[in-house]
């Protein structure tokens, strides 16, 4: 018995920095690769994680994302952000973390 490999997705959100990033795009085979083709021709950045695109090609086109995904996402933007050299405003990318201390007393 042989099993059909899954067709690739791809899902693609937009973010404007005020609300909940938004679904876009979304596809299955030709239509995902069309969509990750046009986002190398405009130097948009590409994640892969094929669990979390599953997830989020569920919803339907113009969807704000689940609460649930907003830590995820907003590590994602934040990478995202990083490679292109962007940082929100107040951001100091040379500065140094600050360690603290979190344990109770």
């Amino acid at each position: 018995m042989t099993t059909q490999p899954e067709p690739r997705q791809a899902i693609a959100l937009k973010y404007d920095g005020k609300q909940a990033p938004t679904l876009t795009a979304k596809g299955d085979d030709a239509l995902a690769e069309a969509i990750l083709q046009l986002a190398r021709e405009h130097e948009v950045p590409i994640y892969e994680n094929a669990e979390l695109v599953k997830l989020l090609a569920r919803m339907e086109l113009g969807d704000s994302i689940p609460q649930e995904l907003y830590r995820t996402l907003a590590e994602i933007i934040a990478f995202a952000w990083q490679l292109k050299g962007k940082f929100p405003q107040g951001f100091d990318p040379d500065e140094q973390p600050v360690e603290r201390d979190i344990t109770p007393g």
